[in-house]
């Protein structure tokens, strides 16, 4: 019977020492695996309209291992770009990100509104336009060029897109490159000819 009881015991003793392990260990490899940015972007006080559909990508490494880590959001609301991004743009400002006024942002000039926002070491891109109406290719045919009066119907509401990355790896918050010549200097260099091999030099005769 004290056999028994031992045994009984240290089963009991193994059994709680195994599940007092695996909880911490369940959250650690959650957290590993689920960026805190998207828990952030998750906790944005938009209402449920304006996030239908949230697909997430995410490349890099946290660490900035060769390469920093790049957040992506793609969601899809039912209502126009308009509305849209005034919900987006004060749930930003009221998670505490501030608005960043800074040269290529955008790129290239999109369509809808296309805005960037700073919040301690993270920049963020939010681009909120019109859905693409045009319905996708059927059977390998090519879609069509302007969509059909029903499938206009179902093209409605708006795409955001939103880009996070750590701002050391957003050469947006870098200083800008310059040729001043007062900052670069004279060129040391002569001006080269058009012939690549120059001019013979004469020869003292």
């Amino acid at each position: 019977m004290r056999e028994r009881r031992r045994l009984r015991m240290g089963v009991l003793a193994l059994v709680s020492l195994l599940l007092l392990g695996a909880v911490p260990l369940y959250f650690g490899m959650r957290t590993l695996s689920r960026d805190p940015v998207f828990d952030t972007l998750d906790a944005l006080d938009v209402p449920a309209w304006a996030e239908k559909k949230t697909v997430d990508n995410v490349s890099g490494s946290r660490w900035c291992l060769q390469d920093c880590r790049l957040r992506e959001r793609a969601v899809e609301s039912e209502q126009g770009w308009e509305q849209t991004v005034a919900v987006y743009e004060q749930a930003l400002a009221k998670d505490g990100w501030r608005r960043w006024s800074v040269e290529r942002c955008p790129e290239e000039k999109v369509e809808g509104s296309y805005t960037c926002w700073r919040r301690d070491e993270l920049t963020l891109d939010l681009w909120v336009r019109d859905p693409a109406c045009t319905p996708p290719p059927i059977d390998g045919a090519p879609a069509p060029s302007a969509p059909t009066a029903p499938a206009a119907a179902t093209c409605t509401g708006s795409l955001v897109s939103v880009k996070v990355r750590n701002a050391i790896d957003d050469e947006r918050t870098g200083p800008t490159p310059t040729t001043d010549p007062s900052l670069t200097g004279e060129d040391p260099f002569p001006t080269l000819t058009d012939d690549p091999l120059g001019e013979a030099t004469p020869s003292p005769s």
